[in-house]
């Protein structure tokens, strides 16, 4: 199927499986939880903030009375919390159909997570790669159970692995430290595949991107450039709704196969429906997947079942 013919309408029935949404409470994460909701899942919204999370539940909840959604918390920027958070859905939920790991923040200012880590990094890759691990042997027993990462346009710009100084402690780059979190997604994603793959699991990892989408993602914008990004964003960027399409195909669709990358199909992957997309040949460089699997694990203390 084409991305042109493939809208929110392709998702099939969701009916006892239990998805977990990371950073569901607004944009790209929110619309994704209405949607599994509206489809059956049993949606769990991992948020940092509770109040927040609990309104987006009660949304839902409005437009799909007999939905099934909880709120979790999760603070991707503290390894205690994320922790806590995986002991806690492993009791409520021993079985995980779904876990899409979409939580995230873009270019802020440099700050370090209660981990010592840089913000985007910390929060974009590191907290979600331990979050999998510890939550990995509650999907694999579930067949078609997926990993869902939610990489970006931005794994191309400026990105490397600066493994001579991953948290920034030498000079910073907003925009080059995001590059480096969202290309972070994409190799995690691809090793990670590789790992099911040899551990013969009928689990897989797929990853998705949402184009230039309309989000609060983009609140740490330079300041100067917040008056136009609230004039224009609205006309060069698709809605939070378009932008989660890719995620919900990568997530749904019977189709899709491990190590899969989603996009839009319109120019430049900007905008447009779903479709099977190519990520950077550096995403695809074995030996820096495996070199940052590694360091992953021993910044987190955090080993894989696979």
């Amino acid at each position: 199927m084409s991305g042109s013919n493939w809208t929110s309408g392709n998702v099939p029935a969701q009916d006892g499986r239990v998805a977990v949404i990371t950073g569901a409470n607004s944009g790209i994460g929110y619309e994704a939880a209405a949607v599994l909701a509206a489809r059956g899942a049993r949606v769990v919204m991992a948020v940092r903030n509770l109040d927040k999370g609990g309104a987006a539940r009660d949304t839902i909840l409005a437009a799909n009375p007999g939905a099934d959604v909880t709120v979790k918390q999760l603070d991707l920027t503290s390894l205690d919390s994320v922790r806590a958070a995986a002991d806690a859905l492993r009791t409520a939920h021993p079985r995980i159909d779904l876990l899409i790991n979409n939580a995230g923040v873009m270019w802020t200012p440099k700050e370090t997570t209660k981990d010592g880590f840089e913000l985007q990094f910390g929060t974009n890759h590191l907290g979600h790669f331990a979050f999998t691990g510890l939550l990995l042997d509650t999907l694999l027993p579930v067949p078609g159970s997926r990993v869902v990462n939610i990489s970006s346009l931005g794994h191309r710009l400026l990105a490397d692995i600066h493994f001579d100084d991953l948290q920034w402690e030498r000079r910073y780059s907003r925009i080059a430290a995001y590059g480096q979190s969202k290309l972070a997604n994409l190799l995690f994603t691809y090793e990670l595949q590789r790992r099911l793959a040899a551990a013969d699991t009928d689990t897989i990892a797929v990853a998705a991107h949402p184009g230039g989408s309309y989000t609060e993602l983009a609140r740490n914008v330079p300041a100067i450039f917040h008056p136009a990004y609230r004039i224009v964003g609205p006309l060069l960027f698709q809605s939070a709704a378009a932008g989660a399409l890719p995620t919900l195909r990568a997530a749904t669709d019977p189709d899709v196969r491990g190590g899969q990358y989603y996009g839009p199909d319109g120019f430049g992957e900007q905008r447009g429906n779903p479709k099977l997309v190519q990520s950077s040949a550096q995403s695809h460089d074995r030996e820096l997947q495996q070199r940052l699997w590694t360091v992953s694990e021993e910044l987190t203390g955090v080993s894989f079942p696979v």
